[in-house]
């Protein structure tokens, strides 16, 4: 399967140690199979005044191997989860998550719920009208190495 990273900057070897924190599945390199995605996301570094580089994987995974979590929607579990890692609580060891991005409407949703201006019903109620993107996040040096290869980086 093809995955995507846009980024500033090409990416041959993806590593863990350079990812952010407290982002939606927690630190890992973050991919999607969704190449319009990719591209609309590789739009904020040419807002920027940056260059922005679409790196292109194949991905060989065979799930059975790995710790991996998945989510189909944006329900209880995609909330709880989401919200334990970007508050930094995550203390989980899944090579891979898998599931929807919280993407700008979905973020500002999660600002209110973090807020404790709705409830976690209602927080619940306004995410199931969002159709999920998707993201693939590898927390795993060694899922990296052994099932991500670089295909080519475009240049946006």
């Amino acid at each position: 399967m093809k995955l995507y990273h846009s980024s500033n900057v090409r990416v041959e070897k993806p590593d863990i140690v350079h990812s952010r924190e407290y982002l939606d599945f927690g630190k890992g390199y973050y991919l999607t199979s969704l190449h319009d995605q990719a591209v609309k996301y590789a739009q904020r570094f040419i807002r920027r005044q940056q260059e922005a580089w679409l790196n292109v994987y194949e991905f060989m995974f065979e799930p059975s191997e790995w710790k991996l979590l998945e989510f189909t929607a944006y329900d209880k579990e995609w909330l709880d989860f989401v919200s334990n890692c970007r508050a930094g609580k995550d203390d989980s060891d899944y090579d891979i998550v898998i599931g929807g991005i919280a993407n700008d409407k979905v973020i500002q949703t999660l600002d209110r719920y973090f807020e404790g201006e709705l409830s976690e019903g209602d927080t619940l109620g306004l995410l199931k009208f969002e159709k999920p993107n998707n993201q693939y996040c590898i927390r795993s040096q060694k899922l990296l190495d052994e099932c991500l290869k670089h295909i080519e980086s475009q240049r946006l």
